[in-house]
């Protein structure tokens, strides 16, 4: 098999499995892939003649067979220069990944789209989010393209226009009244009652894999070589944790050399964990509350994997910044006046870059991409259809009978 699971407390080696992310000993299982074996058929070179999304890495993604793929041309995005901005901030070089470009208008495209394809070939029919908002709107859009039957929970203060794009996916919608992790907490409570494949936030290996893609097409589209510096808005931190695995699979197969970047997570003041864990300097510690900060991706008071989220930034003398909600409102001011749309995610890693140069932790030599993770109009004032609201899973279940 080109990809199987490996331990990474113990190192124990096992098949892959969809679902299967902890090894019998408690540790978290990652995929490894038979990278010897990928480099004698696969090059940069070859890389070139193949379709701009993120399936021209299939090698690199825990896909048995190529046409069981869901696919919605997802990837492939754009990375801009703000040379402007670079000449303002002093440096020596300044990008942004446009992944509100992603089908669906989020970088959730990429994760969706690789677990879908794993669920798909699987045989499993149901699958079941809980979501801020984009990763709802996601799973909708791939489960009607793989025509399996979605379920999607969100706080009961999601973006109006992000619940109407789960209900005209076709996804059965409901609002919680609650945080993502109360979300989750439900689908885990009736995943085996309702024959549920959960797809949140590393409960699954295809989500962290097709973001992976991301650190792929970022070196591709350098010409090889990685940034000084990722700024990256982080909720659940999926993206990162993709990235960090990409860099190493490029490593090993000889496509990339040198330093790996600094990864910066960017959470807004009033949810963020990784910046309270990150500043005090010992073991990750999940947020009570979190109901501070602003009803997007960031607000995840309880990362499904905190601990390696706090590993790679240490690894890479990276940093953990906090923005204000109104940073954020003028992050999104300054990308629109570089012809962004960016989302309150987006902008939170704009603000973040002010930030960092001002206290010097980002100098002029340095060459820094941020992630624009999502389209500024899924954030417009909007009143949402209706749907149910409920408070656990016992009240999602009498809602449902009632339907």
């Amino acid at each position: 098999m080109r990809f199987g699971l490996t331990c990474r407390s113990c190192g124990r080696t096992m098949p892959f499995r969809p679902g299967s992310t902890r090894c019998p000993c408690g540790g978290a299982v990652r995929v490894e892939y038979d990278l010897e074996r990928i480099a004698a058929g696969l090059s940069r070179e070859r890389l070139k003649e193949r379709e701009a999304t993120m399936w021209r890495y299939a090698e690199l993604l825990p896909v048995a067979d190529p046409r069981r793929i869901v696919s919605l041309g997802e990837g492939w995005t754009p990375l801009v220069r703000l040379h402007h901005a670079e000449r303002m901030l002093g440096l020596r070089g300044l990008w942004v990944k446009r992944e509100e470009q992603n089908p669906t208008g989020s970088f959730k495209a990429r994760g969706f789209s690789c677990a879908l394809t794993v669920a798909r070939g699987a045989g499993i029919r149901k699958v079941a989010v809980n979501s801020n908002g984009n990763a709802g709107s996601a799973l909708a859009a791939y489960a009607a393209r793989a025509g399996m039957e979605a379920y999607v929970f969100l706080p009961k203060d999601c973006p109006g226009l992000i619940v109407r794009e789960c209900l005209d996916y076709g996804a059965h919608t409901c609002l919680v009244d609650g945080l993502i992790h109360n979300a989750g907490e439900l689908i885990a409570r009736g995943a085996e009652e309702q024959g549920w494949h959960h797809v949140g936030t590393l409960r699954e290996h295809g989500r962290a894999e097709g973001k992976k893609t991301m650190g792929l097409e970022l070196a591709e589209q350098l010409g090889w070589r990685l940034p000084d510096v990722i700024i990256y808005p982080t909720g659940g931190g999926s993206g990162i944790i993709g990235m960090w695995n990409a860099f190493h699979q490029m490593k090993e197969l000889g496509w990339i050399e040198g330093d790996l970047p600094r990864f910066i997570c960017v959470q807004e003041e009033g949810c963020d964990p990784l910046v309270r864990s990150f500043s005090a300097g010992g073991a990750f510690r999940p947020l009570e509350g979190g109901t501070g900060a602003s009803p997007t991706g960031l607000r995840v008071p309880h990362p499904p994997d905190g601990e390696a989220l706090l590993d790679i930034l240490r690894r890479t003398s990276g940093a953990a910044v906090a923005v204000t909600r109104e940073e954020m409102r003028e992050g999104r001011a300054a990308f629109g006046r570089h012809g962004i749309s960016a989302s309150p995610e987006g902008a939170a890693a704009w603000a973040a870059l002010i930030h960092l140069r001002d206290a010097g932790a980002i100098r002029p030599r340095d060459e820094v991409v941020l992630f624009n993770t999502a389209h500024a109009l899924k954030y417009a004032d909007h009143p949402a259809p209706p749907v149910p609201v409920v408070r656990d899973y016992d009240d999602w279940r009498k809602t449902a009978a009632g339907a």
